[in-house]
């Protein structure tokens, strides 16, 4: 049987085209979650891997980067799966991990989707530093400007003549 994972990474994002490009490819039951790749609590996920029958079901997932949170993950649950008689495939790469040429091709994609996401990591990291090296600060503007800073500075250091005169 054909199992269906899905993931996005924000509450914002959706799950749509994934679920779309599963049920085209013949997956029977999809499980779906809005949860970042980092979480710990991937609790769809783990319900799928719970309801896997061991050689004879197949994981299909629409990018590589869905399953796992790190090569290193990602490959320790494709290695679980092996181990357990299920298949792989990743319906963006092509790789089906039950021929010996999804397998080599999934060890390389699995190389190069760490290197793209270690890329734009850097890549932003990289800007964030030159916005500040130009003076531009990240986040949210404050809503205070000095002028009200000034304002709420001079009632908190009159306060104590106010609570006087009211005590008169």
């Amino acid at each position: 049987m054909l199992i269906g994972y899905a993931r996005v990474s924000t509450i914002g994002q959706n799950l749509d085209m994934q679920i779309q490009a599963l049920e085209r490819a013949g997956c029977e039951k999809i499980y779906a979650e809005k949860v970042t790749g980092n979480g710990i609590d991937r609790s769809e996920y783990q319900q799928m891997k719970e309801f896997l029958r061991d050689n004879d079901d197949t994981v299909v997932v629409y990018k590589l980067d869905r399953l796992g949170r790190s090569l290193k993950h990602l490959i320790a649950e494709i290695q679980e799966f092996q181990q357990r008689g299920i298949g792989f495939k990743s319906l963006q790469e092509n790789i089906d991990t039950l021929s010996s040429g999804g397998k080599l091709f999934f060890h390389i994609f699995a190389a190069i989707a760490e290197f793209e996401r270690d890329l734009i990591r850097e890549r932003t990291q990289a800007g964030l530093a030159a916005a500040r090296a130009r003076g531009r600060l990240g986040g949210r503007p404050s809503k205070l400007n000095e002028a009200k800073i000034q304002a709420i500075r001079k009632l908190y250091a009159d306060r104590w003549r106010v609570n006087y005169v009211r005590g008169a």
